[in-house]
């Protein structure tokens, strides 16, 4: 108790005194899990100046002139990386989402994604990769993260995410007139197409591509996993997007839409659902990441049988979920590289960590799915040199959490500080048995899952 009113009262001060990110900050960790996949370190402080991390040192070294913030009762992380994840508009089953795209103005989406950017950022998920969203709302999301004018991750943007005419990338099921195909939508066929697609993307602020390569199963008129884009248009993508030091990320589910865009050179498959052992190879051997979105399949198979989704959706979640799984657990077998994503969206924001639990369930040891949102998420995002550990001359990204995420992977869902850039985020402090937050009441989905 001693130590959490210590905690209070430091974190109380922080809020005011590291508004700069300048002051000389000790951090006592309990245990510390540095995110590189080395044991946990016990009774060490993290010294943070500058915002980033100026050394890392036993609990017994003179610390000197610093602000001290005592957290030797929980376990210290880097922040966390969430690879795929949709922050603006509704999340599904919220309110009218069915018709969101007919009915709710761009702006909305933005002023949503505000919610959503703070839930997440609450979480522990100090950066994320936002992968398709319409009229660039993610992009102002960024720059007014960026800016300060609202709280949140760092993000990494997309834009619109690219797709060919009536697939899963495309809005389909309006009357002609309503949604036609358009290049500035990143609705292209053909490879000329893509690449003034992938071209006007990166003009608007996309930070990085995102594709569909097959069908999905929240689009209307397609199958899951039928490849839609063929493996010509996917290189001429990777081509384009490389010219403009961008990566590309594709969403896909069949085993044959996997294949073309490991082929392509994509950087990750997003979700790849239905993998065999010759996709795992090939990826393997081009080094190209599986971001699985365990959360995603497992929320539309409830969402399906709850009767969120009817129809063609319904009998796709339904589909594709057990697959899902039993495709992860033959990629981790395989040693593929895998990187931390949940598509949340699918689901309500600030729930990400549930996808560390369902990661073990399938196969995944605890310290190689911390990694995955670490180190390996960084490395995916090309932000390795700045992010995913807890390392001399790293962004002081920096989360504590109660409880030891190693026996107890839960533990990552109880996070009680954020740091980001050095500067103090978020901080959970528990009072009369029940928890508090700095802000304002997290959201409840739907589904029941907060």
């Amino acid at each position: 108790m001693r130590r959490l009113v210590s905690l209070t009262v430091t974190l109380l001060a922080l809020c005011v005194s590291v508004a700069t990110g300048q002051e000389r900050i000790a951090i006592r960790a309990g245990t510390m899990i540095d995110g590189t996949g080395a044991a946990p370190r016990p009774d060490v402080v993290i010294v943070v100046e500058g915002g980033r991390i100026a050394d890392i040192v036993d609990a017994s070294a003179e610390l000197g002139a610093a602000r001290v913030v005592d957290l030797r009762d929980f376990t210290v992380l880097p922040g966390l990386i969430d690879s795929h994840v949709h922050l603006t508009g509704r999340y599904i089953g919220e309110g009218n989402w069915q018709d969101a795209a007919v009915r709710d103005l761009p702006q909305e989406d933005a002023i949503r994604g505000v919610r959503n950017a703070r839930l997440t950022l609450e979480a522990g998920f100090t950066t994320v990769r936002n992968v398709g969203a319409r009229d660039f709302s993610d992009v102002a999301l960024r720059d007014m993260i960026e800016q300060e004018v609202v709280p949140g991750p760092r993000i990494l943007v997309a834009a619109h995410a690219l797709g060919i005419t009536g697939g899963h990338c495309d809005v389909n099921g309006y009357v002609p007139g309503t949604f036609e195909p358009a290049i500035s939508r990143g609705i292209a066929d053909g490879v000329d197409q893509v690449r003034a697609a992938v071209r006007y993307q990166i003009k608007y602020g996309a930070d990085l591509i995102k594709t569909c390569a097959t069908g999905g199963v929240l689009s209307e008129g397609d199958a899951v996993g039928v490849q839609q884009y063929s493996e010509a248009e996917l290189s001429v993508m990777v081509e384009e997007a490389a010219k403009l030091e961008r990566k590309v990320a594709a969403h896909a589910h069949g085993t044959e839409g996997i294949k073309a865009a490991v082929r392509a050179g994509v950087a990750s498959i997003e979700h790849g659902s239905i993998l065999d052992r010759e996709a795992l190879e090939l990826m393997k051997e081009r080094g190209t990441y599986l971001v699985p979105t365990l959360m995603a399949g497992y929320a539309v198979e409830r969402q399906a049988q709850n009767g969120v989704l009817t129809g063609l959706r319904a009998e796709k979640a339904l589909y594709i979920a057990p697959i899902m799984r039993r495709s992860f657990r033959l990629a981790v077998e395989s040693g593929v590289r895998i990187a931390f994503g949940t598509d949340a969206g699918v689901f309500p924001h600030g729930t990400n960590a549930k996808e560390f639990a369902l990661m073990v369930e399938n196969g995944m040891e605890p310290l190689a799915a911390v990694v995955s949102a670490t180190a390996g998420a960084a490395d995916l995002l090309g932000l390795a040199d700045d992010l995913g550990t807890l390392q001399p001359g790293r962004r002081a990204d920096i989360i504590a959490v109660r409880g030891d995420p190693l026996a107890d992977i839960e533990a990552l869902s109880r996070v009680v500080f954020v740091m980001k850039d050095g500067e103090l985020a978020v901080a959970k402090i528990e009072s009369a048995g029940s928890p508090r937050t700095s802000s304002s009441q997290s959201q409840t989905g739907s589904d029941g899952w907060r």
